[in-house]
């Protein structure tokens, strides 16, 4: 039996390759910190899995939990992209830190293959739509991290032959996001507010584009790549549509439809170092590996509209504080009025 060892697994990208590995009858080690993720993602597996909560800073832990591990998803992160402006520290030790700790048990535990999660701040402002032979240009401390994890991973084979390619799935949505977190995932953010009766917050004119990607899209592309017999060391692959980005001034438009309310919305000024417009090209896999999207945005979030409704909708939490703040930092945050 195949055993996969699976990081950030309470997560959104985590729990449901948890979901398809266990599936498909794979061996499933899986670890999380839960700063960012819902234990609740987990309960219905771990009868069936080898979890462990602890900080994969831990390396001790790591290396030896790791053991007998053929493929390791390297989905951990802090995924704030908007809140490392004002929270470098912690975000650059989690992204870069984690990283590292995951390859250096990869390579101590003779790890066949070590799959990558990046994210497209990798990117930065270029012209979207964002392809794969781009160079890494990224804006925010979010995305550097992202970028300087990969070029960690990049000497890592180098020096070690040390196997791995990386994953870039871009804005992905779906049932079992952290709906109730103040920092990430707009879309859930959105839907929390409205079925709590409050207004929609959009920073900005509300008129930059973004795509969205559904979870269950996401964890097909990757089920594919890891059971290729091509050797894909150090190559790149996008994950997402090409064809739905959206305003997020519609997209609170649409919320607000599933919601079967009109939304009331309301204007903040503009995150600093917030790109204007973002979404990848996914050409690579597509022609590559015969990958192709199936689920609708509006499919999604009327997924999401119903889970967090049967669920219910939460007060927003705080979990982490910022490091500083300076003029620039939203009010949103600072007087915490998401």
């Amino acid at each position: 039996m195949n055993t996969v060892y699976i990081t950030g697994a309470a997560g959104l990208i985590g729990s449901e390759l948890v979901r398809l590995f266990c599936r498909h009858d794979w061996k499933v080690k899986a670890c999380d910190n839960l700063i960012g993720g819902l234990e609740s993602n987990l309960t219905r597996f771990l009868d069936h899995i080898d979890y462990k909560n602890f900080d994969l800073l831990d390396y001790e832990t790591l290396k030896e939990h790791m053991k007998g591990s053929q493929v390791v998803l390297h989905c951990a992160a802090l995924p704030y992209e908007g809140l490392s402006v004002f929270s470098p520290k912690i975000v650059a030790e989690n992204i870069v830190g984690g990283t590292v700790s995951v390859a250096s048990a990869c390579l101590a535990n003779g790890v066949n293959k070590l799959v990558n999660f990046s994210s497209m701040a990798r990117y930065g402002g270029q012209k979207p739509p964002f392809t794969e032979d781009m160079p890494r240009s990224p804006e925010d401390p979010y995305g550097l991290a992202k970028a300087q994890a990969e070029e960690h991973l990049e000497l890592l084979h180098k020096l070690h032959g040390l196997n791995f390619f990386t994953v870039v799935p871009h804005n992905v949505i779906g049932v079992g996001q952290r709906y109730m977190d103040p920092y990430r995932n707009v879309v859930a953010i959105m839907i929390n507010r409205v079925l709590l009766k409050k207004t929609i917050i959009i920073y900005g004119d509300g008129e930059q584009k973004r795509s969205f990607s559904n979870i269950s899209d996401c964890s097909d592309a990757i089920w594919k790549l890891v059971n290729s017999e091509r050797d894909l060391t150090g190559e790149v692959f996008n994950i997402g549509p090409d064809d739905n980005e959206t305003t997020i001034k519609d997209l609170a438009h649409r919320v607000g439809h599933h919601c079967g309310v009109y939304p009331r919305i309301d204007y903040f000024p503009d995150r600093p170092a917030e790109v204007k417009n973002a979404w990848c090209s996914s050409e690579k896999i597509k022609t590559q590996f015969n990958y192709n999207t199936t689920k609708s945005l509006d499919d999604t979030i009327v997924e999401m509209v119903n889970w967090i409704a049967e669920r219910g909708p939460e007060e927003f939490n705080y979990a982490l504080d910022l490091e500083f703040t300076t003029d620039n930092t939203p009010k949103t945050w600072v007087e915490r009025l998401i």
